[in-house]
């Protein structure tokens, strides 16, 4: 409870919202596009959003209804978002790379009336739309003079009618989240829609404002998927602060880099894998542009290998921040670069939530010992229409809540994941986690990306696989295998090595860093089932 309290003393002076800003920085960039220079102040940000809360009103979504956003990065995201913040309404932004079957499962499961997507995305959603019932409108960002079909809208015709003031019942509207189905499906992350006004944002967002170092005069630069998690946190954040945020369409290492230069960056979030392609940039590019005003640059969603974080700290100075927190929220951890230099390979320490590490008889271990995490909850959350997965993630008394992750606190209480239960190899009885064969390949200076998964094995049941992407132009493939396995039987025990390695041109890496271990698990298992992967 006291961490709970601390959360509500810091949300206090944390009731800014574009509304009142609009006032006050009228003709502040609100957010600014990469690829473009497109600026869109808070002045007009406050107008869009409003004309797209009435549009939802004449439709007739009410508190709690539900909506979806499906689109990449683009100048009407935000707003899209924003909308229904302030119109008390519930919405899905879902993973832009879905495909048409996956897409049409969220909008089903989530109960979507209205779909908001881009000129980009229509032959997907063509496809997808036709198992999908309720859905009221298609609003398509993009189409200006493009003839659409029958129920989908252009988006910029259809809310210019309306007025660019409030609409008059606004009330606090809530993202509903999906886990990312990198190991099955997806479900819907759903937590109770407090009765209170859009300025008066949950007690979390002010927590994470003043944890991050937010201020009005900060510069934000978004390099990441806007559906995800992580980066509509990041900006919803920045935009509450009256700051600038600018928004990568997709993530480039040079042009992140010179991004910082050209707007004077003061913060930023990415993942490791961004890391690990910058990292592999030469020294020449890596130095082409001036770093200076980077102040603080956050990192999650992945778990980074620490060969790959000492290097960013050697690069960027001690500016680097990570945290660890599951979509549902349930628990958090933080350090700074100094904590974790002291802790090498932490995520950080609990600030939200109790943590346990339990075995699988729901027996604490003992400090040092891998467990599954398994938190009190810091906020109730159910998985929307799946009570069964809901129950599954609870502990029998309902006191704790886990996602499967695998890590163990040291004596400080800094907490160190070891990998996801999930991705748990059984080969000959024996238990093996793959991340740290990940990482170990991951920093390889020949190795792109890499993963590292359980595949059939007549006798063991599973054995260990690699599946690397190299960089351009290394050591050819057959001599790179033998270079690669004695590199990692020098710094593995025998049983966590590899057997064999594949190579690939591409691993399906989603933007947010996560591997799609479903799909690479697929190619080698058919229709068999395995225990690593299930879910």
């Amino acid at each position: 409870m006291e961490v709970l309290t601390e959360i509500v003393e810091y949300s206090r002076d944390y009731k800014m919202y574009p509304g009142k800003l609009a006032k006050k920085y009228e003709d502040r960039p609100a957010f600014i596009m990469a690829s473009t220079g497109e600026i869109v102040t808070y002045k007009e940000f406050e107008a869009r959003s409003n004309q797209l809360a009435h549009f939802f009103r004449e439709e007739g979504l009410k508190k709690g209804d539900h909506y979806s956003v499906f689109m990449e990065n683009n100048n009407r995201y935000l707003e899209s978002n924003s909308a229904g913040e302030r119109a008390g309404l519930i919405y899905t932004c879902i993973n832009s790379y879905l495909k048409d079957e996956e897409l049409a499962y969220i909008l089903v499961n989530s109960d979507a009336k209205i779909l908001i997507t881009s000129i980009s995305k229509l032959d997907i959603v063509e496809t997808a739309i036709k198992q999908c019932t309720i859905l009221k409108k298609i609003l398509v960002v993009g189409a200006e003079g493009e003839k659409l079909p029958d129920g989908m809208y252009d988006f910029v015709t259809a809310i210019s009618r309306f007025p660019t003031s409030p609409i008059p019942d606004e009330s606090l509207g809530a993202a509903m989240l999906y886990s990312s189905g990198t190991t099955g499906r997806p479900k819907g992350i759903l937590r109770p829609l407090p009765d209170q006004k859009p300025d008066e944002p949950l007690p979390i967002m002010g927590f994470l404002s003043n944890l991050w170092n937010y201020s009005e005069d900060m510069i934000y630069l978004s390099p990441a998927p806007l559906y995800h998690s992580a980066p509509q946190a990041a900006n919803s954040l920045a935009i509450r602060k009256g700051a600038t945020t600018v928004i990568m369409e997709k993530f480039e290492p040079l042009e992140y880099l010179s991004l910082i230069e050209k707007y004077s960056i003061t913060h930023s979030q990415l993942v490791p894998t961004m890391f690990s392609r910058m990292l592999k940039l030469s020294n020449e590019e890596k130095n082409r542009f001036d770093l200076s005003s980077l102040k603080y640059a956050l990192h999650a969603a992945a778990p980074c290998p620490e060969q790959v974080k000492r290097q960013m700290i050697e690069w960027w100075g001690p500016i680097i921040c990570e945290y660890y927190g599951a979509t549902e929220a349930f628990g958090f951890a933080y350090c700074d670069t100094e904590e974790w230099l002291e802790h090498p390979g932490t995520v950080g320490k609990i600030m939200i939530g109790e943590l346990t590490v339990m075995d699988d008889e729901m027996k604490e271990m003992p400090v040092g010992e891998p467990g599954t995490l398994w938190f009190k909850p810091a906020s109730e959350f159910n998985y929307h229409k799946e009570p069964e997965k809901t129950a599954e993630a609870y502990s029998a008394d309902k006191s704790l809540t886990t996602v499967g992750d695998v890590g163990y606190l040291d004596e400080d209480g800094f907490l160190y994941l070891t990998d996801r239960k999930a991705f748990m190899i059984i080969s000959g009885g024996v238990n093996i986690y793959p991340q740290e064969c990940e990482d170990l390949l991951i920093s390889h200076p020949k190795v792109f990306d890499a993963a590292v998964f359980g595949v059939p094995n007549q006798d063991l049941g599973e054995e260990v696989k690699a599946v690397v992407q190299p960089v351009e132009n290394s050591t050819p493939k057959e001599d790179l295998e033998g270079e690669l396995l004695e590199y990692l039987h020098a710094n593995l025990s025998r049983q966590k090595v590899p057997r064999s390695i594949d190579f690939v041109t591409e691993l399906p890496r989603l933007p947010t860093g996560k591997l799609y271990k479903r799909v690479l698990r697929d190619k080698y298992w058919g229709e068999g089932k395995s225990r690593i992967i299930q879910e």
